[in-house]
């Protein structure tokens, strides 16, 4: 089978160039030698007229095209001093077009910045855009109300969490990804693309001696519609231009960090993808369309990855996939009467659960079984509230399984966290463990590679009970946990933070970076991934309740500072503020920038609709089509297929969505290797992405010398780099110490049973009780010098460091260190001997001659320095002090003492 490779896009740099009557858009590849021209005519007040250049032009022919262009406008207008043709903007992509009343604008990127990588492809997010409109001023139609669309389009903030990839499809996961690479493509005629390439533009050594070139089959692939931004802004002119212009853009989060184990890096990704359907604000968009769509849904995906291998045939990658998404009912809350918490209240009936039935056989197309839900919403309350949603979503569940056979039923949990976390005696975080280490060995996770000979070395019992799909190559990930609570932002995120952090240590496992499946709290591995877990959370809690995640890990851990409370309260007001007045004005942008609603003369404007259900529900603008079976409720060949997804199956339907070409192997399009590296510029090492990035060591790691370099050591809080606290005055430092809570203990085997959660506005009460941690030190008398040994001993360094460094050296290590030093100092007076055995002896080394004869320091050697007494004793006190012994103290010491007490604390 020809090997298979992600087309890179021929266009990452765009430059518009401007005349009266048209706009020329010159976009080239990465290196600048390929070049395409997109003519946009400025004419057409009202209408989009683009003709796309199918010409390839290298670095000369767009040149001449430009200076030919500039003379024959130049002289067409009289312009003799000026030029014809003048640069407007430079760019990195397209967004889209779009129209309101007049006529259309074109959106670009005009500032991108990396934010990770996978496997060489990188990913941006974007930093800026430039929306420009292209009638010329001579042809423009005005219109009164067109200044307001445009301000209410750009409330669409595009800086603000937007992403996109010139060579990675951001809208599915890695494991479809990699299916697409490995999937078969041989013998489809109709579908595959042969492109053939000069000797100018891609040169093989081996043609003239008759060695056959290989031939890579480039693969592109149709993204994911559901997570994708800006297609409907594309729909225009999708069918018209060649795919290098098509820039496909998701909303949500993306991060990357490094994790260093002992100096090997290993990097962890998180990527949330936000459905562009159904999309909107918290108490605008609740429950489920009539398509299936529910409000806030968001797929993330954590993806770890062995750093020292780039590629993705070769290097080591996993992936774990997990959903959110509000409860799949017609349900809302009513906001006119401006109260923190609306009452609940269910829109339709739906006995037979269709739109529950819709939105699951979604998920079966592109998970594959078993679909578990993880219900956190309340059980027990004085005036019902929440429980309304768990007493018609658990009927849904139990009339949708009796259709489908057993092995492959919707799993349905529900634990009320909310109860769990005002109970002093209960410890949310072991029971989320519980339930996480059940789901994780249910669905699996994808891996790429087969197990290393380290498992069979040091095996795990729980590695031979883990589900999904084993395969020649890894495992897959068969099913997905869909997590909800009433608004999917706080409880949520800390139930995924735990089944992300059961699924991250069973990763690494399968990487070969630890030995056992298991991660403790308070290690730098976890504080990381807890870090990306949060900055997750506020993002997705920003987007759609308008304030930062109001109860957070260390919330339920126990361990939050009491400045926290503060903090949660002005969350909670921000939020209120955000729903109560800005939230309609943010759904109206949204509305506008999917196109849900499109402007037109004889159509209402937007603010003057009453609500926009009817945008969002497709039945109620158009006659009812034929309802879907309430006995099938699934699509036509998912059941045939499960566990595995319908949708990444290599079957007639999923082929006709790839595009394939065949190329050389040195061919521009997927050489992922010059994409990344960049041969062809001058490069700055510090201002690579892979140093900014975070990193464990620099960021986690104690500074203090001698302590364990594993990510994997559980440390006091306050031994760390950079406390998951977040703590910055002394005060607080002090506070640290007395409410750091130890590593939670294992989890009992017990049966995980039903329950659910906290809204983000509820009251919490802190566990009362905390562990003391003391540091133990050695005191010292002045008199005998009688010294009390610590409790705990020291760590031996042979375990951090793979040698003991107390022990004496060797002689031979001792020589080979002689003739180190001696190679520095003498290198121009060393000679060739036939007798080794002389530099045997070190006097002979020690009495070389030296190749500087200058008394003075010099980069070989310097002069001992001479110390008082005075400051040799103040410096072996010090070096005391820091083996954890101190001496006695003295009168002026106690006096100085109670000053600071007496100022500090009185």
């Amino acid at each position: 089978m020809p090997v298979t490779a992600a087309v890179i896009s021929g266009l990452q740099k765009l430059v518009l160039y401007e005349t009266r009557a048209r706009y020329f858009l010159v976009g080239s590849n990465q290196s600048q030698t390929c070049h395409r021209v997109l003519k946009i005519d400025r004419t057409e007040p009202r209408d989009l007229v683009i003709i796309d250049d199918k010409h390839v032009y290298n670095q000369q022919e767009v040149r001449d095209l430009l200076g030919r262009l500039d003379l024959g406008n130049r002289t067409k207008m009289g312009q003799k001093g000026s030029s014809g043709l003048s640069r407007a903007v430079s760019a990195f992509g397209i967004v889209g077009f779009v129209r309101f009343l007049e006529g259309y604008y074109i959106v670009l990127i005009t500032k991108r910045r990396r934010v990770a990588d996978i496997g060489g492809h990188s990913i941006y997010k974007i930093e800026d855009t430039n929306m420009i409109y292209i009638p010329n001023d001579s042809v423009r139609v005005t219109h009164p109300d067109e200044a307001r669309y445009v301000r209410i389009f750009q409330n669409v903030d595009l800086s603000s969490n937007f992403y996109f990839s010139y060579s990675y499809d951001l809208s599915h996961s890695l494991q479809f990804n990699m299916c697409v690479l490995r999937a078969p493509y041989e013998g489809e005629e109709g579908e595959v693309e042969i492109t053939t390439t000069s000797k100018q533009d891609s040169f093989d050594i081996f043609e003239d001696e008759g060695i056959p070139t290989q031939v890579v089959q480039g693969i592109r692939n149709e993204p994911y519609g559901k997570y994708v931004w800006n297609s409907r802004l594309l729909d225009k002119v999708k069918d018209t231009l060649h795919s290098d212009w098509l820039l496909y853009i998701i909303h949500g989060f993306c991060a990357q960090s490094k994790l260093l184990i002992y100096g090997r890096p290993v990097h962890v990704s998180l990527i949330a993808r936000r459905s562009s359907r159904f999309a909107g604000t918290r108490f605008l968009k609740r429950g489920a369309n009539c398509e299936g769509d529910v409000a806030n849904e968001v797929e993330t995906e954590q993806i770890i990855h062995d750093a020292a291998v780039m590629s993705f045939t070769a290097g080591s990658y996993s992936s774990y996939v997990q959903v959110r998404g509000s409860v799949p009912l017609y349900w809302s809350q009513d906001i006119s009467t401006m109260m923190p918490k609306p009452p609940i209240r269910l829109d339709q009936a739906d006995p037979y659960a269709h739109v529950a039935g819709l939105h699951f056989d979604q998920m079966l197309r592109r998970f594959g079984s078993p679909i578990i839900i993880l219900n956190l919403v309340k059980k027990r309350e004085k005036r019902k509230h929440e429980k309304i949603l768990s007493e018609e979503l658990y009927p849904a569940v139990l009339n949708l399984n009796q259709f489908l056979p057993p092995e492959h039923a919707i799993d349905y949990i529900a634990w009320d966290m909310a109860r769990y976390t005002k109970s002093k005696l209960c410890n949310v975080l072991d029971r989320l463990s519980m339930i996480a280490e059940n789901v994780v060995k249910r669905t699996g996770f994808f891996v790429n590679r087969s197990d290393f000979h380290c498992h069979s070395l040091r095996p795990d019992e729980r590695w031979g009970d883990l589900g999904g799909r084993l395969t020649s190559t890894g495992r897959l990930q068969t099913g997905v946990l869909r997590t909800n609570c009433v608004d999917c932002l706080d409880r949520t995120n800390t139930a995924q933070f735990m089944v992300g952090k059961c699924a991250l240590a069973y990763q690494l496992y399968a990487l070969g970076m630890i030995d056992k499946p298991k991660l403790q709290f308070d290690t730098d591995c976890v504080r990381l991934f807890e870090e990306l877990y949060e900055d997750h959370g506020d993002t997705l809690s920003l987007q759609y309740g308008g304030s930062q995640l109001v109860h957070r890990v260390k919330t339920y851990r126990k361990i939050a500072p009491w400045t926290q409370h503060s903090k949660d309260i002005m969350q909670t007001l921000s939020r209120y503020y955000s729903n109560a007045f800005s939230d309609a004005d943010r759904q109206d942008a949204i509305n506008l920038f999917l196109q849900v609603y499109q402007p037109g003369e004889n159509k209402p404007h937007l603010w003057e609709l009453p609500t926009d259900f009817y945008l969002h529900q497709a039945n109620t603008l158009s006659l009812l089509q034929d309802r879907r079976s309430y006995t099938y409720w699934w699509s036509e060949g998912v059941l045939s297929h499960l566990p595995l997804p319908y949708d990444e199956v290599p079957c007639e339907d999923n082929r006709k969505k790839v595009a394939v070409k065949r190329v050389n192997r040195f061919d521009e399009s997927i050489d992922t290797y010059t994409e990344f590296y960049k041969p062809y510029e001058l490069t700055s090492f510090d201002d690579t992405f892979s140093i900014s990035m975070t990193n464990s060591a620099r960021e986690f790691m104690p500074k203090t010398v001698g302590v364990d370099p594993s990510p994997f050591t559980v440390r006091k809080p306050e031994e760390t780099g950079k406390s998951v606290l977040g703590k910055s005055s002394k005060d607080e430092t002090v506070l640290q110490r007395k409410t750091a809570a130890s590593a939670p203990p294992p989890p009992s085997e017990e049966a995980v049973s039903s329950s659910s959660e906290d809204d983000s506005e509820d009251e919490r009460e802190d566990d009362g009780s905390t562990s003391q941690r003391s540091t133990p030190i050695k005191l010292v008398e002045s008199g005998d010098n009688v010294r009390v040994q610590e409790e705990t001993q020291a760590q031996p360094m042979k375990e951090p460091y793979g040698l003991n460094l107390t022990e004496p050296l060797a002689d031979e290590d001792l020589l080979i260190y002689h003739r180190f030093a001696h190679l520095g100092q003498n290198q121009h007076k060393v000679e060739r001997s036939d007798h080794p055995a002389e530099y045997r002896n070190p006097a002979h080394i020690l009495n070389l001659a030296p190749v500087s004869y200058i008394s003075g320091d010099s980069i070989y050697e310097v002069c001992v320095p001479h110390v008082c007494a005075e400051s040799r004793e103040l410096f072996e006190a010090h070096v005391q002090v820091g083996h954890g012994a101190i001496r006695s103290l003295c009168r002026e010491d106690m006096l100085m003492y109670r000053e600071y007490i007496k100022n500090r604390y009185m």
